[in-house]
């Protein structure tokens, strides 16, 4: 499945799960054949390893045969459609990568795989499921709200399957209870995804009028005029540098073709700064989507934009005491600050960011301290398992 070549006279193994006569619902594009197990990035490395250590534990299963001959049936059945999930799971990470296409690569493998999760829960054995109990109650306890039913039986379930013997009804309740759980986990990521890709689009199109603002004042410089005639000077200041009087006391008559282009870059480099000094409080995320990036990304177009709107804004005389600049210094000065303020507008981004990755992990509601027929619960610490299954 991950690519390994075996030898020209090595015989093939005959895994059970892959001659089931079954007929691909999904068009599964060609694995393409390598010398090696190479997936390139690391979460397909992980899904490759996670993918393994799934396929043992269905063998085990496999191996584990029950005497009623219709729960044995139907066993075989699940075990078929586990063998589906993995096949699925493979083919994703397996698949070429396309432009713009490793979300979908991420989202396939992983849902199959959590899939798996669930299924092979409900095949365990008992001394199993008692140990995996455990494990589900955490995952519960991260994704459900606490007064949600679910968690409320599964809580109460896993503390009765720690002095007594699993009851009927009990595997069921669990199994609900996780695939729940990743459904929450799903919502949950699918929210950083989305912020993500919308803050994507946004810097795209900030960047896109950026570059048309500086195109515009490139062709017509008189039309963006961001040049001042200081009193008492022979020059006139404009961003690209000074210009020497000609008689003429129009100031666009000066303009530059490179005018927006300059202020523009000016207020790029205050950005930076603001991306620099913003570093210190980025973390690292268990997310598999790059949302503090792509926050910072969109301080660069905007710290371009605002530059020139603060330039042209002073040469528009709209603020007080700032209606003439001496030299072309001044302008990249105030390019620069206005580069910086964009961190105005944008610190409301950071923290809608921050705010969406703290839910990962969180249950999405706290029960109200001291309402009736609550119970205080422990504050959850860490951030939640994103990208395992």
């Amino acid at each position: 499945m991950f690519g390994r070549t075996a030898k020209p006279d090595a015989p093939k193994q005959d895994h059970s799960h892959e001659q089931t006569g079954r007929t691909n619902v999904v068009q599964l594009p060609k694995i393409p054949k390598g010398p090696s197990r190479v997936h390139r990035t690391a979460w397909r490395e992980r899904a490759a390893a996670r993918i393994l250590y799934l396929e043992q534990q269905a063998d085990r299963e496999r191996c584990r045969a029950v005497e009623d001959q219709a729960e044995q049936r139907q066993r075989e059945k699940t075990l078929e459609g586990i063998a589906r999930h993995l096949e699925e799971a493979g083919h994703a990470i397996r698949a070429p990568r396309r432009l713009f296409s490793g979300a979908a690569a991420l989202e396939r493998t992983w849902a199959n795989l959590r899939a798996t999760d669930v299924m092979l829960l409900g095949l365990c054995s008992q001394e199993d499921l008692i140990s995996r109990s455990t494990d589900v109650l955490g995952y519960v306890e991260q994704h459900l709200a606490p007064g949600n039913p679910l968690r409320v039986r599964a809580e109460a379930v896993a503390e009765r399957m720690e002095v007594k013997e699993p009851q009927p009804g009990d595997r069921g309740l669990l199994v609900l209870a996780l695939s729940a759980s990743y459904d929450a986990l799903d919502a949950e990521v699918r929210r950083v995804r989305s912020l993500s890709v919308i803050l994507r689009i946004a810097t795209f199109f900030v960047l896109l009028g950026a570059a048309g603002l500086a195109l515009w004042g490139w062709y017509c410089p008189g039309s963006l005029n961001l040049c001042f005639l200081p009193k008492g000077e022979l020059h006139a200041a404009c961003p690209s540098g000074e210009v020497p009087l000609n008689g003429n006391d129009v100031p666009s008559h000066y303009a530059q073709h490179t005018d927006v282009l300059v202020t523009e870059a000016g207020g790029l480099a205050g950005a930076a700064l603001t991306v620099i000094a913003s570093l210190r409080r980025i973390q690292g995320t268990s997310t598999p989507y790059m949302l503090p990036l792509s926050a910072a990304l969109l301080k660069f177009p905007t710290g371009a934009l605002t530059a020139f709107i603060g330039v042209l804004l002073i040469r528009g005389a709209f603020i007080p005491g700032l209606s003439d600049l001496d030299s072309s210094a001044q302008i990249m000065a105030w390019a620069v600050t206005f580069g910086a303020a964009q961190h105005v507008v944008t610190r409301f981004v950071d923290a809608r960011a921050r705010e969406t990755l703290s839910d990962v992990g969180r249950a999405p509601t706290d029960p109200v301290p001291g309402a009736p027929g609550t119970e205080p619960v422990p504050a959850q610490t860490g951030h939640g398992r994103t990208d395992d299954a």
